[in-house]
């Protein structure tokens, strides 16, 4: 076989088989086939297309182009989440300490932010202290310990993965479904999962803003969870405006400590236990994701879930005396209040999350380019969500921010997010489908 016989073949829409697919991705790992013609394949797949044999054999090579994790009796038990990406979406910090305390192993691999949505290991590392590069014998151990785990991708899990992300980044390849599947179930399934939650976001706020393509790459992963014995939900849910109040990450770990406490963000709170109904049924430790969401909401309400973050923390090098005091980490960026001019009044109808997020990065909280360094203090923190009645001067938000010359320009942008009428309007509904082997629960 030659790479560019693989090329060509692609490029005039013919389908490879599993041995020029693996002679491409293996070729590429060990450096054989260098960056330009992998670019070729890359673009040549976005524009003709791959069929959904074509993307379980491209999952399942970058799944065993690295190390399996192996629980043995416990894989029952292990099951994980992961979401598309969003705006204000610090789920994972409030569904692994519910989950876990609950009985659920959890051996979380997260990523960075990037473009305009956060990653979860920029949020945990704005903990003091807090490790997520740890190596794969700790997290056997953390896992026996304690049950849950929260880190980065590993030297020796999917490295294929690792090297063709990165390369889909610089060639417009990012949103394509098949990668988009093979991306996230080979790192999922290497975690040695049984069961998979995910939360699939559509709107302007998502990765994916059109709600089509959001089912669709809903079925995908679905589909080829499924195929791999994994047994994956998915809940298609609304972005079109932030999920949490806080867009930023040290300012999300301190909403995920109050949604923790059962206060902050409902919406935010209430994915978050929807999410963990889901995972507790499927390890088996509830009849149905309604009595799941019971146990979690107990986790809560009892304090064993907030309890169990710090424990993870700790576990993690981190200090968990922030965790139940976060006033205890120093600020160090004074915000600045963001009001309504005097002659407004009524009721927030719309807040578009993608210009809110555009700002939060443009303060530092985020990154264009994967080695660009994050501000973990920067953000925004909104003061009224969708439906919120409103009267003149009222704060609609703080802006943490080190550059003075942005402030200005930032609170303008905010204010041009929030659209108001004189009416009152009926809250989106956050949770728009739920798809399982069976079909979607609109369809049936």
């Amino acid at each position: 076989m030659d790479a560019l016989a693989i090329i060509k073949k692609k490029r005039d829409g013919q389908r490879l088989s599993r041995s020029e697919l693996s002679f491409l991705i293996e070729g590429y790992t060990t450096k054989r086939i260098p960056d330009y013609q992998m670019s070729a394949f890359l673009m040549a797949s976005q524009l003709r297309g791959m069929s959904p044999e074509e993307t379980i054999v491209l999952t399942e090579l970058m799944l065993k182009s690295g190390r399996v994790l192996d629980f043995g009796a416990e894989s029952l038990r292990v099951i994980d989440k992961h979401s598309t990406g969003g705006v204000g979406d610090s789920v994972s910090m409030i569904l692994a300490p519910i989950v876990g305390s609950c009985g659920v192993r959890i051996p979380m691999i997260s990523g960075r932010a990037l473009g305009h949505t956060g990653g979860t290991l920029d949020k945990l590392e704005a903990i003091p202290g807090l490790r997520t590069n740890l190596s794969i014998s700790e997290i056997y151990q953390q896992i026996q310990d304690l049950g849950v785990v929260m880190i980065g991708a590993t030297q020796e899990i999917t490295p294929a993965d690792r090297l063709l992300y990165a390369l889909r980044d610089v060639t417009a390849s990012v949103d394509f479904i098949p990668f988009i599947t093979a991306s996230i179930l080979s790192k999922k399934l290497a975690e040695g999962l049984s069961g998979l939650v995910l939360d699939v976001k559509s709107g302007r706020g998502a990765f994916m803003t059109d709600s089509d393509q959001s089912r669709k790459l809903a079925e995908t992963l679905v589909m080829v969870g499924e195929y791999f014995g994994m047994t994956t939900i998915a809940l298609l849910t609304n972005m079109d405006q932030p999920l949490g109040r806080a867009i930023g990450n040290w300012l999300e770990v301190e909403e995920s400590i109050e949604c923790l406490k059962g206060q902050g963000s409902q919406e935010l709170l209430e994915l978050s236990l929807t999410l963990s109904g889901e995972m507790i049924a499927l390890a088996g430790l509830a009849d149905d994701p309604s009595e799941g969401m019971q146990i979690a909401r107990d986790a809560v309400s009892s304090g064993r879930a907030l309890d169990f973050f710090a424990k993870i923390v700790s576990a993690q090098g981190g200090d968990p005396k922030v965790i139940t005091n976060p006033t205890l980490r120093m600020r160090s960026i004074e915000p600045v209040t963001v009001n309504l001019p005097l002659d407004i009044h009524g009721f927030v109808t719309d807040i578009d999350a993608y210009q809110i997020a555009e700002v939060a990065n443009n303060l530092g909280a985020g990154r264009l380019v994967i080695d660009d360094e994050v501000d973990h203090e920067a953000g925004i923190v909104l003061h009224l969500s969708v439906g919120d009645r409103v009267t003149p001067g009222l704060p609609i938000a703080s802006i943490f921010g080190r550059n003075a010359d942005l402030i200005d320009a930032s609170s303008q942008k905010i204010l041009d997010a929030f659209q108001l009428s004189e009416s009152p309007i009926k809250k989106p509904d956050l949770i728009i489908d739920r798809l399982t082997s069976k079909g979607w629960t609109s369809e049936s």
